[in-house]
């Protein structure tokens, strides 16, 4: 199994910054994509950046030049942070990762549980 564990979400005000965080643990092998996605509700979970193995990163076109992804291989920690938020950020934020476990090489998506971030106008 691989756990993903997000915290750091909360309520701040637009224009104000947050950094939120995502450890991985488990019977971790290997590890390739990881990354954030967020949701609204009724709406589909979407992309908001990603960092591969080797460290490069994309982001969706919304988040460029305001969001910034990284991790640190030796936690096994990946870190979204959010400047110059904006109200339509508001969303439960995933972390997301691929992984092979010990017991299972092939690669499988793991998603953690979600944490609110919500922007007030």
């Amino acid at each position: 199994q691989v756990q993903l564990v997000e915290s750091g979400g909360g309520w701040v005000q637009a224009g104000e910054s947050l950094r939120l965080s995502c450890a991985a643990s488990g019977s971790i092998f290997a590890v390739s994509t990881m990354g954030w996605y967020r949701q609204t509700p009724g709406k589909t979970r979407d992309l908001v950046a990603l960092i591969g193995s080797g460290g490069s990163t994309s982001y969706a076109d919304s988040m460029k030049g305001r969001f910034t992804i990284s991790k640190d291989n030796a936690k096994n920690t990946v870190y979204l942070q959010m400047n110059s938020l904006k109200p339509e950020d508001t969303a439960v934020y995933y972390c997301y990762g691929v992984f092979q476990t010990a017991t299972a090489r092939n690669w499988r998506n793991y998603w953690g549980q979600g944490t609110q971030v919500t922007i007030s106008s």
